[in-house]
């Protein structure tokens, strides 16, 4: 029978020595899983006798307690009648701010606003944030104002299609949702509201591997023909990965498989930190020895820092045949590499974690110019896609006149979503589509392949390129050495 306990009794047990949690009204004893959980021994501390569902539930798709804890961990349940009841707060509620209809917002700066002002400051700290003094973050948006477009005249621009093939897939843009976790921080439609809206636009969506749902949640209501991608951080627990993939496998609308190279280690995000979102460190000193275990084991959040090009795409061929984009390339080097993997590599998504992993790595765009410059032979390999700063159709278009295939957008969603539920996603994803129609015809052009280097100056970008020795040479023995 199972033990009823009282709130006060839960309480006691609040440190890593004796670790308890309510969750859904049950009660379980964490002590064991701390020091392994992959966001961070202090995050469940600081919930340690307390009812954590607030917390846990919007960042957690179902099934994860019974993933992460044995059954021994549930202890019973509690006793409702112990619950403090909340103080009445009708009498002191401030009036319910008047916001504007999604409809009526103008431009994704908009759409952030609202966002920001409708959700908790610890969302917003987690999808607000970036590494350091967040210059790879400005630097992603401004990168594409250094680019200026060169329009054409003369030319019968009335029609006007976005539709393209991302790795053979048909899709009505080239404009992708990236992948970006805990989207019920925004709303509680999550990852599946996002995916509503993709629906709705024929938009590819790429599943977050640290998603707030599951996968067969999120792709329930798609539509025969809806596109996703799945993304994949190797487990330093190979079986958990290899799990994951094979659910990922039975889901016929997950084209291909995204594995993220950009982010081994956490970069230190001060707006996520303040907001308790990020570990920082455990200092108890009654508890040195339980310290220095949560801190070994959080340096990579249960990523596999041992990865490499032939041991780690070896071990995935084993476990899937869908193709694999690589993402978080930042060099020209790496790009080349990728392509030398074909066909199971079949694209890179140029990325540096929305400037959320090493303050200072270059924009997306800076990489795809680097690509052109070096080594331009990889555009006809593999397909080349970015993300990061995408705030306007403008960007979409010269992203793609510099080669890239695909353009990604991470923030804008998430915002949306928090803006307007599903309905400020679909808005996110109608301004960009606007904007970039509007662009295209300015610039003379009727189709996205017709778009091309022509169409834009990028003068004063090149002066930021890498202008050392290639290194293509090293490259190529290196891995003809490993064949």
């Amino acid at each position: 029978m199972s033990k009823v306990f009282d709130v006060a009794e839960v309480a006691q047990h609040n440190s890593s020595k004796s670790c308890w949690v309510i969750l859904y009204g049950k009660v379980y004893d964490v002590t064991n899983f701390v020091a392994d959980h992959p966001g961070g021994a202090k995050v469940i501390l600081r919930l340690a006798g307390k009812d954590a569902t607030e917390e846990f539930d919007p960042v957690h798709p179902a099934g994860t307690l019974e993933e992460s804890l044995k059954p021994e961990a549930l202890l019973g349940t509690v006793d409702l009648t112990t619950v403090p009841k909340k103080a009445d707060e009708s009498a002191t509620a401030q009036p319910v701010q008047e916001h504007p209809p999604v409809e009526a917002l103008l431009n994704l700066a908009e759409i952030e606003q609202l966002g920001t002002a409708k959700i908790s400051k610890k969302a917003w700290g987690y999808y607000y944030s970036a590494a350091d003094d967040k210059l790879s973050k400005r630097w992603n948006t401004e990168a594409y104002r250094s680019i200026l477009l060169r329009p054409r005249v003369f030319i019968d621009c009335q029609e006007c299609s976005l539709e393209t093939k991302l790795l053979g897939n048909e899709v009505s843009m080239p404009l992708y949702v990236s992948p970006a976790a805990q989207a019920r921080l925004a709303h509680p439609t999550g990852e599946a509201g996002i995916a509503e809206a993709c629906r709705s636009f024929g938009t590819l969506q790429i599943i977050s591997n640290s998603a707030s749902m599951t996968p067969e949640q999120i792709v329930e209501h798609a539509s025969p023909n809806q596109i996703f991608g799945w993304q994949l951080y190797v487990q330093d627990d190979r079986t958990r990965s290899e799990k994951m993939i094979a659910r990922i496998n039975q889901l016929k609308m997950i084209k291909f498989i995204v594995l993220t190279l950009d982010s081994p280690v956490m970069g230190k995000r001060e707006d996520d930190m303040r907001g308790g979102n990020v570990l920082d460190e455990l200092t108890e000193e009654h508890d040195k020895d339980f310290s220095k275990k949560a801190q070994d084991k959080q340096v990579f959040f249960g990523l596999d820092p041992t990865l490499t090009w032939t041991e780690t795409l070896g071990w995935l061929s084993k476990h899937t045949s869908l193709p694999i984009i690589i993402k978080g390339v930042q060099t020209h080097e790496d790009a080349y590499i990728a392509s030398l993997h074909r066909p199971q590599v079949q694209g890179v998504i140029l990325s540096n974690h929305g400037g959320r992993s090493l303050d200072t790595a270059p924009p997306a765009l800076h990489t795809l110019v680097e690509i052109r410059k070096y080594c331009p032979e990889v555009f006809d390999k593999i397909e080349v896609w970015v993300d990061g700063g995408v705030r306007r159709g403008t960007d979409v278009v010269k992203a793609l006149c510099l080669g890239a295939k695909g353009v990604g957008i991470g923030r804008p969603p998430l915002f949306g979503l928090a803006a307007g539920g599903p309905d400020g996603v679909k808005r996110v994803l109608q301004i960009l589509t606007d904007e970039t129609k509007t662009c295209m015809r300015l610039l003379g052009v009727q189709r996205v392949d017709q778009l091309g280097i022509q169409h834009v100056n990028t003068r004063m970008l090149e002066q930021q390129i890498f202008d050392g020795p290639s290194g293509l040479e090293a490259c190529r023995a290196a891995h003809l050495s490993k064949l």
